[in-house]
């Protein structure tokens, strides 16, 4: 048996931020809305436009903004609180994975009462929440249609709240708020949403045709678009194909799970604050030469869609040619992280179980250093 779920409606408007009162229609009946995001997305001004024609339209607005890179609990509970406080009808996220993460278990907390320890893991945030609206601003992580929120839990641990009630009432993708971003962080992103179709195409538990599709799809659209967005950082339609492949993706990998490139790079983050994409980005290749013994035929079939090859190998020789087009760091020593630190983090990756288990192929902890040694 197969089940699929995604967010129910999806816009897609290359200048669809600047009239969000139009985007909001129906979704905020006391007109007093909560927007999430962090201090480096509101000071590029990417929400002026958007935030004058709610003003205009006579809505209420109140902006928390302390969101942070792999948000921490006491930033999810003070945004929480906040939210609360305001009274909003509304909850939007704007920005990457971070506040859009932290927009959903905001929305959920409000609205439910629920407290925050008891909704990690699967299936735990039970709702009802406040309606809930996603705006990106990267073309990576895909948070905006999934049901998953990653937050920080110590000084470097990470806990996951996975559940229905995180997908959000309405999607807007505007592929104008990802004009100018560095080809750094377009590289990384997209990278990132390449990582979650590739490994949504291979999860073993729940695989499925859906997903399938929309994984293939996704890489398509990536693949097309990723070195001429980092070339151009303002090719509207490689931009608008990185924000739909990075949707597509996203799709895909919420209903069959990421495996362990995730495991692999979440340490990473978690010990030395790389951000998510470039560590997904940097162990990519590695983890997918591990996988080849029994993955090669599901990497076979996304190489002959990509018209590159017919071969585990081809594709994994395809992202290797995109890693070196777009110019991403690929060793640990570029992003500072010294060897010795690679026996705390494969014993960090292995405890990762929740993604390990989608692996084609078992993962040990002496793979893992093995994969660290190979990329230093």
């Amino acid at each position: 048996m197969h089940t699929f779920q995604t967010v129910s409606d999806i816009r897609i408007d290359p200048q669809g931020a600047a009239k969000l009162d139009v985007y909001v229609e129906g979704l905020c009946p006391n007109k007093r809305i909560a927007i999430i995001t962090d201090k480096g997305i509101r000071g590029l001004g990417l929400m002026d436009a958007g935030l004058a024609a709610l003003e205009e339209a006579g809505y209420t607005l109140m902006i928390f903004d302390d969101v942070v890179a792999d948000p921490p609990e006491e930033i999810v509970l003070k945004g929480a609180e906040a939210v609360r406080e305001f009274d909003a009808g509304l909850v939007i996220g704007f920005g990457g994975g971070s506040p859009m993460d932290t927009a959903k278990v905001i929305a959920v907390l409000v609205g439910s009462g629920q407290d925050l320890q008891s909704m990690y893991g699967v299936g735990l945030a039970k709702g009802p929440r406040l309606p809930l609206m996603l705006i990106p601003t990267t073309a990576g992580t895909g948070s905006e249609v999934t049901n998953v929120a990653i937050i920080t839990t110590g000084k470097t641990s990470k806990m996951a709240v996975v559940a229905d009630p995180l997908y959000a009432d309405r999607v807007l993708l505007d592929a104008s708020l990802t004009f100018g971003l560095p080809k750094s962080i377009t590289a990384a992103t997209g990278i990132d949403a390449m990582v979650h179709a590739v490994e949504a195409y291979t999860s073993i538990h729940k695989k499925n045709p859906i997903s399938d599709t929309l994984a293939l799809s996704a890489m398509r659209k990536l693949r097309g678009a990723i070195v001429k967005a980092c070339t151009d950082g303002n090719d509207v339609d490689a931009r608008n194909d990185m924000l739909i492949g990075a949707m597509l993706a996203g799709q895909a990998f919420s209903n069959a799970p990421v495996a362990a490139v995730h495991g692999l790079a979440y340490p990473l983050g978690g010990f030395f604050h790389v951000p998510h994409g470039l560590s997904n980005a940097l162990v990519l290749t590695e983890v997918m030469k591990y996988n080849l013994l029994k993955a090669d035929d599901w990497y076979g079939e996304i190489a002959g869609d990509l018209g590159v090859g017919r071969t585990g190998a081809a594709l994994v020789d395809e992202m290797q040619r995109i890693k070196d087009e777009t110019d991403v760091p690929q060793t640990l020593t570029s992003v500072s992280i010294p060897a010795d630190a690679i026996p705390m983090m494969a014993e960090d990756a292995m405890a990762k179980d929740r993604v390990l288990m989608n692996n084609p192929r078992e993962m040990t902890y002496d793979a893992v250093v093995k994969i660290y040694e190979t990329i230093l």
